[in-house]
């Protein structure tokens, strides 16, 4: 059964802000690359909530300045998000250094202001 729009949009709202909630933990904690991927992730899943609860059926991708045109304003400011989906993560995307050495706290304080201005932009377009 496909479910309501408007409920999914929710869930993915709901794991948008725990994850979140996550990256500033690990900003707190000094764990700066986590910061900034689940930043990434919070900003990529709130996006895709606001297009579930219009009626998207499927969403594929990662990309925060790809997933929706209907952001243009914000895609220049969230856009650098993308940088943190894999280089915060795999040493290989990181010639000769690991992502737990390479992020700072400036990288994770900048990474949580852009998911949390994505978040609040999402919540105030499902109002």
């Amino acid at each position: 059964m496909k479910p309501e729009p408007r409920a999914e949009g929710r869930r993915w709202l709901v794991q948008a802000e725990d994850d979140l909630r996550f990256a500033e933990l690990a900003s707190r904690e000094g764990f700066f690359a986590q910061a900034c991927f689940n930043s990434q992730q919070a900003a990529e899943k709130a996006l895709k909530a606001f297009l579930y609860a219009r009626g998207a059926e499927q969403v594929i991708g990662h990309s925060v300045a790809d997933l929706e045109p209907e952001f243009a304003k914000l895609k220049e400011r969230a856009a650098p998000l993308d940088q943190f989906y894999l280089s915060t993560r795999y040493p290989n995307s990181l010639p000769g250094g690991v992502p737990a050495e390479a992020f700072t706290a400036p990288d994770g304080e900048r990474a949580l202001g852009m998911a949390r201005e994505v978040i609040a932009v999402v919540k105030r377009r499902l109002q």
